[in-house]
């Protein structure tokens, strides 16, 4: 803090605006300071900090040269109970013989930490590093020798080429630029990641042919590939998605698009429907289609319609309680209540979260289970404070 001079809030001649924060305190090294709930203003020469309002009054404020700071770092703290915040570390030369009276005539410490309520903003930081990485303030007095010693100079328009290099990094101006150029390398690198996207999309028909062929292989060589191996490969092939998948532009009717579409849905998810206990729910099978289709999106109404015509393996259907789900045509109510019974037996009772946990479904599909079951008299509720449970109807197995 013995690098802080007190001096009126006023910008000098050859010194610009940069950026400032609120609510920031001030650290001598690492010791808490009564320099708090200040606002700091960033120049391309100092570092201010004030009571709110002060400096917009030019009043006499704490100040620090840019040119005491030898470097930044940072360090991150707990914010509150809730997430992080970065604090930042100005290391700092000796105070020079000829500095203002300030807070402090001495300290021991070598550095000063500023820091927010919630951290300093991402903007502030990234413009304090910006100005120290510019050094207008040496940059300035260089130009100011250049002028004085080059102007009387025969070879004028050296020193002019000179200085015009100088001032194109100085300022704000010189910020602005770097900032642009910064841009603009990102624009670049943007458009050659997407030249290599567009060289994996026309290799990705490639890579399905060869997903079918492992597939294909995994059929063949069951007995000599582990469970774990196969839950491994086909989630593998599942994320390469369809190779040529159904779209309108290849139809002239509705009734054939649709039609197409259906048989499509039809062949991506009957393994999953089957592995999931023979049905699925239209959010999971918008989300697994849509998936597999890559690029080449369903929006929800065509999903719908293409499920309504389905007349294959799997089917449509309309739950009293609106639930719509895909459910494989073997799939009958009196096999899944009878399927739901075991499993509420075994465990005495259950709930839905419990049977959606041990079947992996969505609780949706859990509970549509249980209400076909008590539907067809296989199980009865019991509602209570603790919740919707279920148990064996025994009345309908007494003799």
């Amino acid at each position: 803090m013995n690098r802080f001079a007190y001096v009126e809030a006023r910008l000098h001649s050859n010194e610009s605006f940069v950026s400032r924060d609120n609510k920031v305190k001030i650290y001598d090294g690492d010791q808490k300071t009564d320099f708090e709930e200040g606002e700091v203003v960033l120049t391309t020469h100092r570092l201010f900090w004030g009571r709110p309002g002060e400096i917009a009054r030019a009043a006499v404020a704490l100040c620090l040269p840019l040119s005491y700071v030898i470097s930044l770092s940072e360090e991150t703290t707990a914010s509150n109970f809730f997430g992080r915040k970065t604090r930042i570390i100005m290391h700092l030369r000796p105070p020079a013989p000829d500095k203002g009276p300030g807070p402090l005539d001495s300290s021991q410490a070598t550095h000063i930490k500023l820091s927010g309520k919630n951290g300093l903003s991402v903007e502030f930081h990234s413009a304090l590093r910006e100005t120290l990485s510019a050094r207008v303030w040496e940059i300035c007095l260089t130009s100011e020798t250049i002028i004085k010693d080059e102007t009387s100079s025969p070879n004028n328009n050296t020193a002019n080429d000179r200085l015009a290099r100088i001032q194109k990094r100085t300022g704000i101006g010189g910020i602005e630029r770097h900032l642009e150029a910064k841009a603009k390398a990102t624009d670049e690198n943007i458009a050659l990641a997407f030249q290599d996207l567009s060289v994996l999309m026309a290799m990705a028909k490639d890579m399905v042919g060869i997903s079918k062929t492992i597939s294909g292989k995994i059929r063949e060589q069951k007995g000599e590939i582990s469970d774990d191996e196969t839950v491994r490969f086909k989630s593998y092939l599942m994320s390469l998605g369809i190779d040529d998948p159904v779209t309108r532009d290849n139809f002239t009717s509705n009734t054939a698009y649709f039609s197409s579409l259906a048989q499509q849905i039809c062949e991506v998810l009957l393994d999953p429907i089957e592995e999931l206990g023979g049905m699925m729910s239209l959010a999971d099978v918008y989300c697994r289609v849509n998936r597999a289709r890559g690029l080449e999106l369903l929006s929800p109404e065509d999903l719908l319609h293409a499920c309504e015509q389905l007349d294959g393996p799997i089917r449509l259907r309309s739950f009293p309680s609106g639930a719509r789900v895909l459910q494989l045509e073997s799939q009958d109510d009196a096999l899944i209540a009878v399927d739901t019974l075991e499993k509420v037996q075994a465990a005495d009772s259950m709930a839905v979260e419990e049977l959606a946990k041990q079947l992996g479904i969505s609780l949706l599909l859990a509970k549509e289970r249980l209400l076909v079951a008590e539907r067809l008299g296989k199980v009865c509720r019991d509602e209570s404070v603790e919740g919707l449970r279920f148990y064996p109807n025994m009345l309908l197995q007494r003799e």
